[in-house]
């Protein structure tokens, strides 16, 4: 099914079935289908906590937007981060820097060739460093739409890029209360 009237790039069918696992910030494995069946959504993002501007933009977005719906949708809705810089992004960086937007976001970490692993499954591109600066610092390209999977752990849709906060809010209740029907 497609849900009509949302901001969200619609799948005219699931694409895959999203089943992985990578270690949480607390070093447990996330077994994410498992983890995440008791959402009706999950919103997956890769992203780094050193990114300038496009990842802390959508953690900042999803926060605000998730503290002001109401109960019974923000509560269905999990936002689920992989970091595709394991360098940098050590798990207690990670968990820091989300923590900052909302503690109840997952942060998930692996290494770089099972994070593209997951995303080259999730037919995104693979991230890419960036030759460092002459102070080392270095930049990382990655895909920068936020995934949405149903409890079903189908990806049903994605939002690109740029996604204003009153698009979240408009689109959230819409696809937590979808009949995604059978498949």
């Amino acid at each position: 099914m497609t849900v009509t009237s949302v901001v969200a790039i619609s799948l005219p069918a699931p694409l895959v079935a999203v089943d992985f696992t990578l270690p949480a910030t607390d070093g447990t494995p996330f077994a994410f289908r498992e983890r995440t069946a008791d959402n009706t959504l999950t919103l997956l993002f890769f992203g780094y906590t050193s990114c300038p501007d496009i990842c802390p933009v959508h953690m900042a977005n999803l926060a605000a937007v998730l503290r002001r719906l109401p109960p019974q949708v923000a509560g269905g809705v999990g936002v689920v981060m992989v970091t595709v810089d394991p360098e940098r992004d050590t798990p207690e960086r990670l968990r820091d820097w989300l923590d900052n937007f909302d503690r109840s976001f997952v942060g998930l970490t692996g290494t770089t060739d099972e994070v593209n692993a997951v995303m080259q499954s999730l037919r995104l591109p693979p991230a890419v460093l960036d030759p460092p600066g002459e102070d080392g610092s270095y930049l990382v390209g990655h895909a920068a739409q936020v995934l949405v999977v149903t409890a079903d752990g189908l990806l049903r849709a994605m939002y690109p890029s740029g996604t204003r906060q009153v698009d979240w809010a408009h689109d959230l209740p819409l696809l937590v209360r979808a009949d995604w029907g059978p498949q």
